[in-house]
């Protein structure tokens, strides 16, 4: 569980978690667990919680932690980036990434650090030599592939202007384009939406036009019906920017196609498949003259007014005597 990117990153991981693993995980929004705790908890049988906060200083999570307390039978692990976090104070046990810090208010560096940490967490509980070597060599393979593409990416930003932003993908690669609708309209307060990819079709296809871009998160799976979709939206005017491993002479029309090109499982992928939004964010903030690092109105960490945090508290307190 979390906020924001926090958040998330969670359904990100749990989504990993269950499809390569077939470990049963979910995420859920702070928010959730602490207006409806009760309803939540019995509703996932979560025994075991994870809350993620970059900044460890998040109200919502803040106070999700001190009420999962009363709850024995939960245990509670703490992940931040703040060795002088209270959380960790909170929580039975702590997953400390300071290392994977960054100055920005927008998560990048933590985003995809705190995914490749959980990914090799899964390894412990499931043996996967494959994956576990992809995941090794990620870090030398993913920067050539920046310094490939990291331009490209920052040129078409800056210089195509777009009225809407569209993000698509399937299964985990939903989760993916969730997290990128999130960065670009942090990065540069544009207008972004998301759906499952063969979703746009009922419905939100209507503003497809040279004024949209849309970006796949193209999956294995979903592979031959997104570059179907894809050739659909071009042909009705929209700006096509595609992400995938592989591609063909299909998408030789889309106005832009970044090639991953990982001779590795797509399990191994999604750290790096996560990078071009920042870019694509990063570069039309700077187009329209803000400074991506420092969205207005946002905050490294949404830490409320002491009389909000009365007000969870009372909520809290409601819950708790209810229950008894």
């Amino acid at each position: 569980m979390g906020c924001g990117s926090s958040y998330l990153l969670s359904r990100l991981i749990a989504a990993f978690w269950t499809k390569h693993f077939y470990i049963p995980a979910t995420g859920v929004p702070a928010s959730e667990l602490l207006f409806a705790p009760e309803e939540t908890l019995r509703r996932i049988g979560a025994e075991q919680i994870v809350l993620m906060s970059r900044s460890g200083e998040t109200t919502e999570t803040m106070r999700v932690a001190e009420l999962l307390k009363s709850h024995k039978t939960v245990q509670t692990l703490a992940v931040t980036c703040n060795p002088k976090s209270e959380l960790e104070n909170l929580c039975m046990h702590t997953f400390m990434m300071d290392w994977a810090d960054e100055k920005s208010t927008v998560m990048t560096r933590s985003f995809t650090a705190i995914l490749l940490a959980f990914q090799r967490l899964a390894l412990e509980f499931v043996g996967d030599e494959l994956l576990s070597a992809a995941l090794g060599e990620l870090p030398k393979v993913g920067q050539k592939w920046l310094d490939a593409n990291g331009k490209r990416i920052q040129e078409f930003a800056t210089k195509r202007k777009f009225t809407d932003y569209v993000f698509l993908g399937q299964g985990v690669h939903y989760w993916l384009a969730e997290e990128a609708a999130l960065k670009v309209t942090e990065m540069s307060s544009s207008y972004a939406q998301v759906y499952h990819s063969l979703e746009f079709r009922h419905g939100p296809r209507s503003i497809a036009g040279p004024e949209t871009l849309i970006t796949f998160y193209m999956s294995d799976a979903a592979r031959n019906a997104e570059i179907t979709l894809a050739r659909e939206l071009k042909a009705l005017g929209a700006a096509v920017f595609v992400i995938v491993n592989r591609a063909s002479d299909e998408l030789k029309d889309c106005d832009l196609v970044l090639e991953l090109g990982l001779d590795a499982p797509e399990s191994a992928r999604y750290a790096m498949t996560a990078i071009p939004a920042h870019l694509l964010g990063m570069g039309v903030g700077l187009r329209k003259g803000l400074d991506p690092d420092s969205p207005r109105n946002l905050t490294r960490a949404v830490v409320l007014s002491s009389k909000f945090r009365k007000r969870l508290g009372s909520k809290t307190s409601k819950t708790k005597r209810r229950r008894a």
